[in-house]
């Protein structure tokens, strides 16, 4: 069993929402990228910082339930609201703010945009 820390994501600049402390657990090890390049900094430095495991969500799939956090790129209306609207934290490398049909799901306690790797601190 691993032992999980703590990081703070914070809004970088022109961003909204959050701030917001992620840890993964042994049932949510994921910290899912869905950006379309691999593994971005922002998850990687998420991954290093708690233990949690980098996972590219454009190569494979996992159930929402597994994941600890999701890294978006989504500058529109909707990657930015599927991961809120399943209750999963959502950062959002794109400076962003709740849109689109889903807008509703995109809150403050789950959502962060406009995050950079400097944006990710240990708790």
């Amino acid at each position: 069993m691993s032992d999980y820390k703590s990081v703070t994501i914070s809004k970088g600049r022109g961003g909204w929402g959050g701030p917001l402390v992620i840890t993964p657990t042994a049932d949510k090890p994921l910290i899912y990228s869905v950006t379309g390049g691999g593994i971005h900094p922002v998850a990687a430095r998420i991954a290093e910082l708690t233990g949690g495991q980098a996972f590219d969500g454009f190569k494979s799939s996992a159930p929402f339930d597994k994941i600890a956090v999701a890294v978006i790129d989504c500058g529109g209306t909707a990657r930015v609201g599927v991961y809120p609207m399943k209750k999963v934290m959502t950062v959002d490398v794109h400076a962003t703010s709740p849109a689109g049909p889903l807008a509703s799901f995109i809150k403050e306690e789950i959502f962060v945009s406009g995050v950079g790797v400097n944006d990710v601190v240990e708790k």
